[in-house]
């Protein structure tokens, strides 16, 4: 559906069509006299789509700066053919820069999204099963990126290979472990943050009943992907620590989640950034995205320094 159409279900005058201010999804900011707003897609069918709104009005209620979905006339959220869309208002703020406050704010936000969890996942968010990685899948991904990187004069180390390939034999093991599940955003990047000065979570839509430390682990990669703003490169060892001290003010990880952290580190690597760099051949044409994708190698071969403590 034309996302004209979008829109004006929602209330929205649009005289031409829409376009989007995000060029991996549909968003589109749309302005009416009482103030801006955003119309995105997000999690489909409609039942999800409610029960994420369940989760994210409940955060909001209990004090946590997120995006609830705008009290419009219309139904909000709402389906349209095979895809759910949402009305959020449109937040003032500026974005992140990677400043040291910044990032410990962040860490304090995440921290409390993750304190106020419940036990169990009352909310029935999508649960992570994703345990399936073959070595075929590895070898082929490798590849890619392989050719991706040689289009630009760069030699990716085989050692990476290697190392995937191990984190696809223990794949098994760390789904067996006893590790906390949380209701949580699973999105947690600078581009879904904006600061008023403090961070506010403007895109919960990827939210779902998530391994803790995953959750932590795709901070700690790609916290600073698609965001030209932020440092082409991922947290260092030191703002890395400076993130996790906001994020313990509210959380005690145990024993079991620091004993599994590099395997969860490596699992995450597996399963967001493997298919960033095989699969997004123009990723490699901008240069600030090849240099995270430098520093994220790096930091996989060489993350000792980044622990959970």
């Amino acid at each position: 559906m034309r996302a004209k159409t979008i829109v004006k279900n929602f209330g929205f005058e649009a005289e031409d069509e829409p376009v989007s201010i995000y060029p991996f999804s549909p968003v589109y900011r749309m302005i009416r006299p009482e103030g801006d707003f955003i119309v995105k897609k997000t999690q489909h069918p409609i039942e999800k789509a409610n029960r994420l709104m369940r989760y994210t009005k409940t955060l909001n209620e209990q004090g946590v700066d997120v995006v609830i979905p705008s009290k419009i006339q219309a139904e909000n959220p709402r389906t349209f053919g095979e895809e759910t869309y949402v009305v959020y208002p449109f937040v003032q703020g500026v974005p992140y820069t990677g400043k040291e406050w910044e990032i410990k704010e962040a860490g304090r936000l995440l921290g409390r999204i993750h304190a106020l969890s419940p036990t169990d996942n009352e909310y029935e968010l999508d649960i992570y099963d994703v345990f399936d990685f073959t070595g075929e899948e590895v070898k082929e991904s490798f590849q890619r990126i392989e050719q991706n990187a040689a289009l630009h004069g760069i030699k990716m180390k085989p050692i990476l290979e290697v190392r995937l390939l191990q984190a696809v034999r223990q794949q098994e093991e760390l789904k067996q472990a006893s590790l906390i599940s949380v209701a949580t955003p699973h999105d947690f990047k600078a581009n879904n943050l904006i600061y008023t000065p403090q961070p506010y979570l403007i895109d919960p839509d990827n939210a779902g009943w998530i391994p803790r430390i995953f959750d932590l682990a795709l901070v700690l990669l790609l916290f600073h992907n698609e965001l030209a703003s932020a440092p082409d490169r991922t947290f260092t060892k030191q703002q890395w620590h400076l993130f996790l001290s906001g994020y313990g003010e509210s959380v005690d990880l145990s024993l079991e989640e620091k004993a599994n952290w590099p395997k969860a580190l490596e699992h995450v690597f597996l399963d967001e950034v493997m298919w960033l760099m095989a699969d997004v051949e123009e990723d490699w044409q901008n240069q600030a995205q090849r240099s995270l994708f430098d520093s994220l190698t790096q930091l996989f071969l060489n993350f000792e320094e980044y622990n959970l403590t």
